[in-house]
């Protein structure tokens, strides 16, 4: 995320004095006249106008924090965090989302002047935070045991990924977001990727692609409204389907609050699984980031540290997999201070403007999955539960597949649910950032 500057480069003209020495032969100045000089020099309106405070995108007075006091920016960046987390366990917070929460008390307290919209912080965050909670968040991704396990469940939610792909397209076409300029493309390749993973998925392809801080916040907001829509409809079309019989399934008591591990929600963090998880995830991001250099390719440092954690994790499913409720734990908070930087950065006049156009794309995008979806699956004569099963983890993720499958009984379909929803953490980062570049870039 870059802050730009206009500098302008005024005639000297602009800054000589109202005086003048008269100087004699012998260079010495014999008299001072306090007459103004030409006109031409006295007026230069049009320099004038292009620097007119009323022009001007900076605030008109410095924030409260400085950008230089650390200690403050940092107590505030947390406290967004913390204020997200807290929020989703009452019922406005739950619905709004944490991360959401987090954006609009950033984006509150920066159009304020609270905090600074650029900080050194903010650049930590973006550089070195954020890097790490992704492997943190995928140290649980056995590529290998979520085929083995998941069965026709997989094919329906390929199919809903290929839905979400064309109405991601088709969507482009019939709503360009012209008025985002360059963002465009950008925020229609990560809300895709949202759209088959999940929200690190969007983070990931956000940042790759250096996608505007205003534009991710308004695209939150966009997808908040989506998701609870589309939801609402989910759960219409499962009314008249009955719940397993006991015996089919033992019943699964609980799913994991956040979308990106299928770990119990109440287990104790473990100190030193920690620090060990915390080390793995360093180790991946000096990797990923070794190989993104190396190819010339700055900023894909998180696809790169997507694709090892994976590796790693399909290769030793049994270590990582002690170490991944910590490291899950704790990349949730690295996380929510990244959305709470994420409002900071932006503009809540942008925010609010861009946010509806943002909708008009992904309303589209998501009914073309569905009709899609529902369609090829009739084709090939799957079972509608696992359609909608896949269709949600797809929309939604892990979390909300298995709140599916467990209030509508289809224990069956619970853990299975959890673990397509982490495949589709796994792959869509590259599909989105692969669709934007060489697709949706070229259609702007």
């Amino acid at each position: 995320m870059a802050c730009y500057y206009s500098t302008l480069s005024p005639s000297p003209s602009l800054f000589l004095p109202r005086f003048s020495f008269i100087f004699s032969s012998s260079s010495r100045p014999v008299k001072l006249s306090t007459r103004p000089l030409r006109r031409s020099f006295q007026k230069p309106t049009v320099r004038r106008k292009l620097i007119s405070p009323a022009k001007s995108s900076f605030p008109l007075s410095p924030p409260l924090i400085k950008p230089d006091d650390h200690w403050s920016t940092w107590t505030a960046l947390f406290s967004f965090a913390a204020f997200g987390l807290w929020s989703e366990k009452t019922k406005w917070g739950s619905t709004l989302s944490g991360a959401l929460v987090s954006i609009l008390a950033g984006l509150t307290a920066s159009s304020l002047g609270l905090i600074p919209s650029d900080a050194p912080a903010h650049q930590l965050v973006f550089n070195y935070l954020l890097p790490i909670a992704v492997p943190l968040l995928l140290l649980a991704a056995d590529l290998r045991r979520i085929v083995r396990s998941t069965g026709d469940l997989l094919f329906a939610f390929l199919i809903g990924s290929v839905g979400t792909i064309i109405g991601t397209l088709v969507a482009f076409l019939l709503v360009p977001m012209k008025s985002l300029g360059q963002d465009s493309w950008k925020i229609a390749a990560a809300l895709m990727s949202s759209y088959i993973g999940g929200t690190v998925n969007y983070v990931a392809v956000s940042e790759a692609l250096n996608t505007s801080p205003s534009v991710v916040a308004a695209g939150v907001a966009a997808d908040n409204v989506i998701c609870a829509l589309y939801f609402t409809l989910l759960f219409a079309l499962s009314t008249k389907m009955p719940p397993e019989s006991p015996s089919s399934s033992p019943p699964v008591k609980h799913c994991k609050r956040d979308s990106n591990s299928n770990s119990s929600s109440n287990e104790k963090l473990s100190v030193t699984h920690s620090a060990i998880a915390i080390a793995v995830s360093l180790s991946i991001c000096k990797i990923g980031t070794g190989v993104s250099a190396s190819l010339g390719v700055q900023g894909f440092s998180l696809p790169f540290n997507t694709f090892i954690v994976v590796f790693l994790a399909t290769l030793f499913p049994k270590q990582l997999g002690k170490i991944a409720p910590s490291g899950e734990s704790i990349a949730l908070i690295l996380m929510q201070v990244f959305f709470g930087v994420v409002g900071a950065s932006g503009n809540i006049a942008d925010a609010i403007t861009k946010a509806p156009e943002i909708f008009s794309f992904a309303f589209i995008q998501v009914l073309v999955h569905l009709l899609f979806t529902l369609f090829v699956g009739k084709l090939f004569k799957i079972n509608k539960k696992l359609l909608l099963i896949g269709s949600n983890a797809n929309i939604g993720g892990p979390t909300t597949a298995c709140t599916m499958a467990s209030s509508k009984g289809w224990n069956s379909l619970i853990l299975p649910g959890v673990l397509v929803g982490i495949f589709g953490i796994s792959v869509s980062t590259f599909l989105g950032v692969g669709l934007g570049l060489f697709v949706l870039k070229r259609l702007c």
